[in-house]
C-alpha cells in the first residue's frame, strides 16, 4: 500500500518546501508566545507548580493522541490538509482562551485552559508532523546529506521562530495585557494561514483512501527504539524547562512589586528565547558541525549515541551544584545556571537533529506519515511526562530535582540509542 505520490518536479518542490516551512513559523511563533502567556499569567494569580504543570497536560497529551493518529489522517486526506487543519485549529483556541474571565474560581480556569490548551496541543501536532513529513517527500531522494540539511533547516529555523514566541509572549504580557495579546495573535495567524493557502504551490502528497489506521505501528525496530529515545531525550528536556526554571527565575527576579514583576518577565522571556533561538541556531548548523557530508546512517547513529551520553551529564552537575549550594539565590549561582543550560540546549540540539534525520533515513517514502506520525507521538509522549514532572519535583525537590530527574531521563534516551542497529541502510 502507498499512501503517497510520485516526488514533485524540484521547481514545484522548493516552492512547496518554502510554503510548508513559512506555515510552520507562523505557527510556532505564536506556539511559543501562547506559552509563555499562559505560564507567567497564571503564575502571578497564584497558580502553584503543579497547577502550572496542569494546565499544559492536556496540551502534550493530545499531542500524543494526534501524532498517534495523524500519520494515518495525512496518508488518507494529504499533507495539506493537516497542515491547514493544524493553523485553524490553533486559531480556534487562541480565541478561545481571549473568553478567559479573572472572576472565575480556580477549578473552572484551571479545566477551562487545559481545554484550550488540548486543542492547541493537536494544531501543534498536526502542523509539524504534516511540516515534518513534507521534507522526507519533497528532499533529493537520492543524498542523504541533502536530507540532513533540509531537515535541519526547517527545524532549526522553526525552533528559533518558537525561541521569538517566547520573548514575544513575556513582552505583550507586560505591555498589552493577557486578553489583548490572544486577540491580536489570532488575527495576524488568521491572516498569514489565509496567505499560505492563497499561494500554497501544488507538491505535496494528496493521500489515498485505502490508508488502514493499523499501518500506523511500525514493524522496523530502529524506528521503534528511536522513538523510545526521543521520548526520553524530550522528558529530559521538559523536566526543567516548563515549570522548573520559569518559576526558579522568577522567585530570584522579582521583588513582588508590578515593576519588579514586569522586569522578571522580560528576564525570563529572554532567557527561554535565547535558549530556543540557540538550540535552532545549533540545529540548522547541526549537519556542518557534523560534517554530515562525510557520514553514512550508521555514523549518524553513533553520533546520536556519543551526543546523549555527553547530554545526561549537565544536569547531573547543575542538580549537584544547587543541592550543594543550599537554596542560595546567588548572582554566580544564577549566572552559571544560565551557561548550564544554554550548554545544555547546544547539545540537546545535536541529539534532537540527529533523531529528526535518522527518522526519515530509517523510514520510505509510502510509510512516512505513518512512521513520522508515530516518532512524534513519543515526541509528545516524553513533553507529557516532562510537564508533569516538571511541577511535581519542583514542589518537592525545588530545581535540584527536576534536574536530577532530567538527568535519568537523559540517561535512558542513551540507553535506548544504545540499541539502535548501525548497520541499517535508509
Amino acid at each position: 500500500m502507498t499512501n503517497v505520490t510520485t516526488s514533485p518536479d524540484r521547481k514545484n518542490a522548493l516552492a512547496a518546501y518554502i510554503a510548508v516551512t513559512a506555515a510552520y513559523w507562523a505557527f510556532m511563533l505564536t506556539d511559543g508566545a501562547l506559552r509563555m502567556l499562559v505560564l507567567l499569567h497564571f503564575h502571578t494569580l497564584g497558580f502553584s507548580a503543579v497547577h502550572l504543570a496542569y494546565l499544559f497536560l492536556l496540551y502534550e497529551f493530545m499531542g500524543v493522541v494526534t501524532n498517534l493518529s495523524a500519520g494515518w489522517i495525512a496518508a488518507r486526506f494529504g499533507l495539506t490538509t493537516t497542515l491547514y487543519a493544524g493553523l485553524g485549529f490553533q486559531i480556534a483556541a487562541l480565541v478561545a482562551l481571549s473568553q478567559l474571565d479573572a472572576g472565575w474560581p480556580l477549578t473552572i480556569s484551571v479545566v477551562f485552559v487545559m481545554a484550550v490548551q488540548g486543542i492547541s496541543g493537536v494544531a501543534k501536532d498536526l502542523a509539524k508532523m504534516s511540516a515534518k513529513s513534507a521534507v522526507k517527500v519533497l528532499a533529493p531522494s537520492d543524498d542523504n546529506s541533502a536530507l540532513f540539511r533540509w531537515v535541519a533547516v526547517l527545524t532549526g529555523s522553526k525552533n528559533a521562530v518558537k525561541g521569538l514566541g517566547f520573548l514575544l509572549g513575556a513582552a505583550l504580557l507586560a505591555l498589552w495585557g493577557f486578553q489583548a495579546s490572544v486577540i491580536g495573535m489570532a488575527v495576524v495567524l488568521a491572516a498569514i494561514f489565509a496567505a499560505v493557502a492563497a499561494f500554497m504551490p501544488a507538491g505535496l502528497p494528496q493521500g489515498k483512501k485505502d490508508a488502514k489506521f493499523k499501518e500506523v505501528f511500525s514493524k522496523n525496530a530502529n524506528i521503534n527504539r528511536l522513538s523510545a529515545a526521543r521520548l526520553f531525550l524530550f522528558g529530559a528536556r521538559d523536566v526543567w524547562f516548563v515549570v522548573g526554571i520559569p518559576i526558579y527565575f522568577y522567585s530570584v527576579l522579582s521583588d513582588g512589586s508590578e515593576a519588579g514583576n514586569r522586569a522578571a518577565f522580560f528576564a525570563i522571556g529572554t532567557f527561554m528565547a535565547a535558549w530556543i533561538i540557540g538550540y535552532g541556531v545549533i540545529q540548522g548548523f547541526a549537519p556542518k558541525i557534523l560534517r554530515a557530508r562525510e557520514k553514512s546512517v550508521a555514523d549518524a547513529v553513533g553520533l546520536a549515541r556519543f551526543w546523549v551520553g555527553v547530554l545526561l551529564l549537565i544536569p547531573a552537575l547543575l542538580a549537584a551544584l544547587v543541592f550543594f549550594a543550599g537554596g542560595e539565590a546567588a548572582d554566580w549561582l544564577t549566572v552559571v545556571l544560565v551557561a548550564g543550560l544554554l550548554a545544555f540546549g547546544a547539545v540537546f540540539a545535536l541529539n534532537s537533529s540527529l533523531h529528526s534525520y535518522l527518522i526519515l533515513a530509517f523510514t520510505k517514502a509510502e510509510r512516512v506519515t505513518m512512521d513520522v506520525g508515530f516518532y512524534y507521538m513519543s515526541n509528545a509522549a516524553g513533553r507529557l511526562v516532562g510537564t508533569l514532572l516538571s511541577g511535581l519535583s519542583y514542589q518537592a525537590g525545588g530545581l535540584p530535582a527536576c534536574l536530577a530527574c532530567a538527568a535519568l531521563m537523559a540517561a535512558a534516551s542513551w540507553w535506548c540509542a544504545r540499541r539502535l542497529e548501525r548497520g541499517v541502510a535508509p
